[in-house]
């Protein structure tokens, strides 16, 4: 008797149709492939290798890249990469060929046209661009070429960046590093631009620069937004066609003695709850500015009490060189007041007053003792209690009516929104936790990756947040309320388990609830049919 084999087979997809569908909406395997051309020998084409990449990046496994053909062992790959895609196409040698080939082609230049694209098919606001950086360690020893140490002028270079100890941002300053600049809207914290650094590139050389770079390559006016590290006499010369907004480094004396001042009455109140502000015109480094002295009132409540805290630190020790200085004796009147002026040079909130040299007579030997009173460096004091919580931003955008005052502590506090995409790459879930690439052209292409995870994680955490405002609607948290603004990441959550089952060429979804169906419907199109819904 003959009996036919039943042909069942099961794979996760998990989140992963929900990552698929987002790349397919923005077209990133269309647009790669247009560039790059298709070679019809390849079992799998780069922009399909890119997707997998991405795939693979926010599929929130802790797993190194040189692991990635593991990831996929028990994914549909077919189903969520292309036809006839096995794990095994996945391999190391593709992924290099194509990382290789992505460095070659310019990996700014690359991710500037998709997320250009991005900006022009869903309308990203980008009236503001805010910059920033972060340092990612490495494992292993990196041995640059020699080449790689000539010092770069501007941001151009024809090699690769040096893998190097630098300031670490990690606190790892035993590893080496590289660093990571981006560029994102305040709009949904989309990413812009894109650039890979040597691991001890500092940001005030090389900020303003990369602002000069991205305005020549975007098609439309945006005002930058960065740190302190953008601030400077040269770099201001070198913006001097572009609007900005920066916070100013307090080592300017100017803004220092600002931040000092006695001005709480010439305040204003910030619509900003718990800030308020004073605005001046200035002119530093020949540009003519408005800035901006801030007072944050949670900043300077904190502030304070660290400052109590060291003032009352200074005085129990102060208190000590005191008790121990009026109970030695001195050969010298002179020794006993360079006594006195080395313990003053140890104090910085307290003073010695009321000092007095006494002369005592012990046989035929006379020695000199001290007595000595404690008081406040008042003055001092009061400089720094004016300065908690207080910070300056500056802007050259002189018309109050195009850049109201309190418009520029709302777009700088923005900021974060950097800080947030950094954070998001360096999760240990996430395949940026350590780099494990074997040389510095894959590290940066590695980064470039990075960045367009960081791309559709956010485009796609950004439209499934308008959808649910657009229609007054809600889906769980992770505290089972209901909300209008969830994270991407609880969502992927919330689709664990869910598989492709495949029975003799028919394809079914296992474990699709209701409440995957209701939260499909605020995802584009392109998720839904993953999940075979459309």
């Amino acid at each position: 008797m003959n009996y036919q084999k039943e042909e069942i087979e099961s794979k996760n997809i998990d989140h992963l149709g929900i990552i698929a569908g987002i790349i397919d909406e923005i077209g990133i395997v269309e647009k790669i492939n247009e560039i790059f051309s298709i070679d019809i020998r390849e079992k799998v084409n780069t922009g399909e290798v890119v997707k997998a990449i991405i795939l693979n990046g926010l599929g929130f496994v802790s797993r190194p890249l040189y692991l990635f053909p593991d990831f996929f062992k028990d994914k549909a790959v077919e189903h969520l990469i292309g036809d006839g895609i096995k794990a095994e196409d996945l391999n190391d040698d593709k992924i290099g060929r194509v990382m290789d080939k992505l460095y070659k082609y310019g990996l700014t230049k690359l991710f500037l046209i998709i997320a250009l694209e991005v900006v022009k098919k869903y309308g990203i606001d980008t009236k503001y661009s805010h910059l920033d950086s972060s340092s990612l360690h490495l494992h292993g020893e990196y041995k640059n070429c020699l080449n790689n140490l000539e010092k770069e002028l501007g941001i151009n270079r024809e090699h690769p960046i040096i893998i190097t100890q630098g300031y670490s941002r990690d606190h790892r300053p035993d590893l080496k590093q590289c660093i990571l600049d981006l560029i994102v809207s305040s709009d949904g914290d989309i990413p812009l631009f894109f650039r890979g650094a040597s691991g001890n590139e500092s940001d005030k050389a090389v900020f303003a620069h990369i602002l000069v770079e991205y305005s020549k390559q975007i098609d439309f006016e945006s005002i930058m937004v960065a740190d302190s590290a953008l601030y400077s006499e040269s770099n201001l010369t070198l913006m001097s066609n572009m609007k900005w907004i920066s916070r100013v480094p307090l080592s300017i004396k100017k803004a220092r003695n600002l931040v000092k001042a006695s001005i709480n009455n010439d305040m204003k109140a910030c619509k900003i709850q718990g800030y308020s502000y004073l605005e001046e015109k200035v002119s530093y480094g020949g540009i003519e500015q408005r800035w901006l002295l801030v007072e944050s009132v949670e900043r300077k409540k904190a502030d304070l009490n660290k400052l109590d805290k060291k003032i009352q630190e200074e005085l129990l020790k102060a208190n000590k060189l005191v008790d121990k200085l009026e109970q030695e004796e001195f050969a010298d009147k002179s020794l006993a007041e360079l006594k006195i002026k080395e313990i003053t040079t140890k104090l910085k909130y307290h003073q010695i007053c009321e000092r007095e040299i006494t002369e005592t007579n012990k046989g035929k030997t006379t020695v000199y003792r001290v007595k000595c009173k404690l008081r406040e460096n008042q003055e001092l004091i009061t400089q720094q209690q004016n300065s908690c919580g207080r910070f300056i931003l500056a802007t050259n955008i002189l018309d109050t009516i195009e850049l109201e005052s309190e418009e520029i502590l709302k777009i700088y506090k923005e900021q974060q929104s950097t800080e947030r995409g950094f954070r998001f790459i360096k999760d240990p879930l996430f395949f940026a936790d350590s780099l494990f690439v074997k040389n510095p052209e894959r590290v940066e292409t590695m980064m470039m990756l990075m960045a367009l995870c960081l791309l559709v994680y956010n485009l796609g955490q950004k439209q499934l947040r308008m959808s649910l405002k657009a229609q007054k609607a809600t889906v769980k948290n992770q505290l089972n309320k209901p909300t209008e603004s969830p994270t991407l990441r609880w969502i992927f959550q919330c689709f664990q388990g869910i598989h492709l089952l495949m029975i003799q060429g028919f394809q079914r979804i296992l474990n699709l609830t209701e409440s995957h169906h209701h939260i499909l419907q605020f995802l584009p199109t392109a998720c839904q049919k993953y999940y075979l819904l459309s």
